[in-house]
Formats: C-alpha cells, structure tokens, sequence
C-alpha cells in the first residue's frame, strides 16, 4: 500500500469514528485544517516540476474532495442523531395546561378619559389640544384673570426661566387656554371639549401637582344657561349610569365665566359609599358658566352677537366618584398591585345609545 493510500485510509477511518460533531470537528482541522495532512500536501505543490504536478496534483486533490465528501456526510448523519435524541428528550405533553398569559391593564384616568371624550362626542363635540407650556396671554390675560389674582403667584403656577425676551413661560394651570387659542383660529359656532394634563403646586389626598382635567365650550348665537344645565344633566346620566340624576347649579365667582356656578348632583352618603341618584345630599362635581364678556373681546370676538357657556372638571375627581378610589396620589405611584386592582382589562366605553340615555 503506497503512503498515499494508507493516508486516505487514517483520514477517512477517523472521520467515521468519530462519535460526535466536535470529534469530527478535530479530524476536519486534522485533514483539511490550514496545517492539516492534506493541505501540507498541497503545500507541496508548488514546488515540483510541471511532469510532477501533472502526476500527484489530481491524486491530492482527489484525496481532499474524498474527505471533504466523507466530513460533510458524516456531519449530516450526527446532526440528524442529535436532533433525533434532543426530540426524544424534550418531548412535550401537549395534554398540559397552557401558561397563563399576562395581559395589561387600562389606568382608570385613562379609561375615564375615553368615557368623557365618547359621551361628549355623541353630544356633537370635537375635541381640541393645545400646548401643555403655555405663556402668560394664553393663559392667564385672555380668560380675564388680572396680575393680582392669586392664579398668578408663584406658590400656586409652576413657572419656567424668563426666556430671551424676558417672558417667563409656565405649565399650564387648566385646559382653558385651548378655549383661546380656538375661539382665536375658529369662526363661531364652536362645540369643543379639551382634555388633557394640567399643574398646580398642589398635592394632598385630593389634589396631586399633575392631574387631568376637560373643558367644555360652546360659542354662538343663542346658547343660554338652560342649554348648559340640560348638557351637564345628560353626561351625568351617561358617565355615572344612572337614571334619577337631581342637579343643581349653586352661585360661584370664576373670572373667565358670567354668571357662574357651581354643579352638585344629588347623592347619599352610607358609611364611606357614595351613592348617587338618591338622598338628600349633595356632591360638587364641576364648575361652570356662560363665557364672560371680557373673554369674548381679548379673542376677538364681539359679545353682543355672540354667546356661550364653558364647564370644566377634574378627570381624576371623576375616575375617584366613580370607582371609588380614595386617595389620588396613587394615580401615580405606579403600583402594579393597585393598577391589577383598579385598572380595566378592556375599554367599556358607555355611548349615550347604549345606555338607553335621550
């Protein structure tokens, strides 16, 4: 047997024993590696004559294609073994139980949020946005709120660093200024609400420095007090599901409405359960008023041709009454255990069709 053939016959007997894919792994970089048997016979090539080429070239090459065909069939056949042992040792019983999924909750001031915004929508509202910084005129000047009002005052308005022309910015302190800036780029008759987040340096069990509020307003021609209240009467009927919902609109002082008021429904208190549509009790939800003159003239808008009412409330007030959370502040502590409690596995928005309301 000459030396060439006893080397095909070591190469190929250790490719066939070897018992594993990093066994043949070795033998493939022991053949065909960069200082492998075969590759230094290849080496060898290059320094023979033409006639010697001629003769052993074929046999090397022949020699690595016959190994590289041996290490590629012996490598498919130990896949095909493992696979087949991984199947037969992490087999699945699909006669299990699933695991359970996991699923999100929806935050109650979300939730609520979704509730206003529908039942208002089926009202004929459109909902407006604007800037959550805001700027003095916006949103202070224009709702007829003068520098001595206690709005103004730095324990009350989160204000930011005077900016190049020596205006101090601020974060919004309601959602009126989006009433502004409407009745500024619109031409009456205008049907907004605007929801959205408002700050206050503010925060006990009732009030927090960020919360949510929404506004409402109406501006045209012949909209009266009577138009408001019967307004107010169906989205309480619509958000609390209730029937029987008495209201009625105490006197109040807001300096952008004319007359003002403020909103009770009727309720009755058992223990710590607020309930409402029956009793002899009363429950503030929210403010209220037509739009005062003055508002009217800094928007450009003539108040003897037109008219309208504004309201406004608290989003998470609401969410509070409705679903009987005590405290705001855990609104956002970001609890998951109290979100599992109170948050919704899906959105159940009432729409007045629905809840039978007219």
């Amino acid at each position: 047997m000459s030396d060439l053939q006893k080397l095909e016959t070591e190469l190929l007997s250790a490719v066939d024993a070897a018992p594993d894919l990093d066994a043949l792994e070795v033998a493939r970089v022991a053949a065909l590696g960069k200082k492998g048997r075969v590759s230094e016979l290849m080496k060898q090539l290059g320094g023979m004559n033409p006639d010697e080429r001629k003769t052993f070239g074929p046999l090397y090459n022949g020699l690595r294609d016959m190994v590289s065909e041996a290490i590629s069939s012996r490598k498919s056949l130990l896949e095909s073994a493992a696979l087949d042992q991984k199947l037969a040792s992490e087999r699945i019983d699909v006669t299990l139980p699933a695991r359970p999924e996991v699923f999100g909750s929806i935050h109650p001031v979300s939730q609520v949020m979704d509730e206003v915004i529908e039942i208002f929508a089926d009202l004929g509202f459109a909902v407006a946005e604007g800037p959550e910084i805001e700027d003095d005129f916006h949103n202070f000047t224009a709702l007829n709120i003068p520098e001595s009002h206690p709005a103004r005052q730095m324990h009350d308005t989160f204000y930011m660093r005077p900016g190049p022309d020596g205006k101090a910015k601020l974060l919004r302190t309601h959602t009126s200024p989006v009433q502004i800036r409407t009745m500024m780029s619109e031409t009456p008759p205008i049907r907004i609400i605007a929801p959205g987040r408002t700050y206050r340096c503010d925060s006990d069990a009732t009030h927090t420095p960020m919360f949510h509020q929404v506004e409402g307003l109406i501006i045209d021609k012949t909209t009266h007090m009577g138009h408001l209240k019967g307004i107010l009467e169906t989205f309480a009927k619509a958000f609390f599901e209730v029937d029987n919902v008495r209201m009625r609109l105490r006197p109040s002082y807001f300096p952008f409405t004319e007359p003002s008021a403020e909103v009770d429904i009727g309720c009755s208190f058992k223990g710590d359960e607020i309930v409402l549509g029956e009793g002899d009790d009363w429950l503030e939800i929210l403010g209220c008023g037509m739009v005062n003159a003055r508002v009217l003239e800094s928007v450009g808008l003539d108040p003897n041709e037109y008219q309208g009412f504004a309201f406004g409330c608290g989003i998470d007030r609401l969410a509070m009454l409705k679903y009987g959370i005590p405290d705001l502040r855990q609104f956002f502590e970001s609890d998951l255990r109290w979100l599992k409690h109170y948050g919704f596995a899906a959105l159940d928005i009432p729409a007045l069709a629905s809840r039978g309301v007219k």
